[in-house]
């Protein structure tokens, strides 16, 4: 990432001999030598708007990084959590965004994964050192030197954005670019939140919250799993959608589900959810806590919420493999993927309408054609 900071010289065009960078398929590209982009400049809550647009020179990537030409970028919950400062600032000023879809303008020397022009991913986890015991033995997204794509380093609000090659993500075809972008972290937190819930073949799975990453996870459930899946939310349009998607069921989110569950995710960042879900539990059951923020969990009753080897799981980031075996899995079931297209210039009003519950299935920014 040294040379993040470079320009493209006084003409905005790529120069091989300068930033040693593969242009091998399509010859020299033109490349704009500024960005316009969003940026945190005062975290706090998004009504007080705490991002900005500012006039950034584009990134220049490393040997082994890649220059992507965004085309979409999916809007997370926790690029709120970043913009309001519920998430430690780590870069001041960053740029969010990491369900990023765009095509590859350029590569350093090293790189030797993907070629201009390929269309590639970026998602949350964009570093791990390889060498703690952590990594060593599969489970990188535990390291304790792992980044993260909009918030150690700026991400996808901005038309272009830099990435390892070894994080960038090849994608599955049948999709378009805005249906790819959720599955870029909404759809792999969610794979690796259904790993963690311990659901086995034909479960009964409860789902707490039902917005970008729980939709999809819900499908998941249903093909790979064959399982019955009850959605537990308060929001009447959300509710709508997982019927529409073939739920066993769906109540509000205080809600008892009409069976007892083997495995339940919750996605909505409440802690008071916490106790409710594990009483919906079976004996012997699992509940997964998907996101990365959570409100206080409320004091839990051993005999009525822990008792019977009910487990309370929380989820960290994921690993490349989830990434790699999800999009995999994405590939063989065509998932449908719900989206609100904002343009990128209305960020600041896409992360408004998440915070307030207006947006139905995954918000997606759409850039310049």
């Amino acid at each position: 990432m040294s040379a993040a900071a470079l320009t493209w010289g006084l003409c905005g065009r790529l120069r091989r001999r300068a930033s040693r960078l593969d242009t091998r398929e399509t010859g020299p590209v033109d490349i704009p030598g500024t960005m316009r982009t969003w940026s945190v400049a005062r975290p706090g809550p998004i009504a007080g708007f705490p991002m900005v647009r500012v006039e950034r020179q584009v990134p220049q990537p490393g040997d082994g990084e890649l220059l992507i030409r965004v085309r979409v970028c999916g809007v997370c919950r926790t690029d709120l959590h970043v913009a309001e400062g519920d998430l430690p600032v780590h870069r001041a000023g960053v740029t969010p965004g990491h369900e990023v879809v765009g095509s590859v303008v350029a590569a350093g020397a090293a790189v030797t994964s993907f070629a201009i022009g390929d269309r590639a991913g970026i998602a949350w986890l964009r570093h791990t050192c390889g060498r703690c015991r952590y990594c060593l033995r599969g489970s990188e997204n535990l390291c304790a030197a792992s980044q993260y794509t909009g918030w150690d380093a700026d991400g996808g609000y901005a038309p272009y954005a830099v990435v390892d090659a070894r994080y960038a993500y090849r994608l599955p075809d049948g999709y378009d670019d805005t249906a790819l972008a959720p599955l870029l972290c909404a759809g792999i937190i969610g794979f690796r939140a259904l790993r963690r819930s311990g659901l086995q073949p034909g479960g009964r799975l409860g789902i707490y919250g039902f917005g970008g990453s729980a939709h999809l996870t819900a499908q998941v459930a249903i093909a790979e799993y064959g399982a019955r899946v009850h959605v537990l939310t308060r929001s009447a349009d959300a509710r709508r959608l997982a019927v529409e998607l073939g739920v066993e069921s769906v109540a509000g989110a205080y809600d008892s589900p009409p069976e007892p569950l083997d495995a339940a995710i919750l996605f909505a960042p409440v802690g008071d959810l916490v106790p409710v879900a594990m009483r919906a539990l079976d004996r012997g059951g699992i509940l997964a806590v998907a996101g990365i923020h959570l409100s206080d969990v409320p004091t839990l009753h051993y005999q009525d919420e822990l008792f019977y080897e009910r487990e309370l799981r929380s989820v960290t980031s994921n690993t490349r493999r989830d990434g790699r075996d999800f999009l995999a899995l994405a590939g063989r079931h065509h998932l449908e993927v719900t989206t609100q297209p904002y343009p990128l210039d209305q960020a600041d009003r896409a992360l408004a309408d998440l915070a307030a519950d207006r947006v139905t299935g995954a918000a997606v920014l759409v850039g310049e054609p």
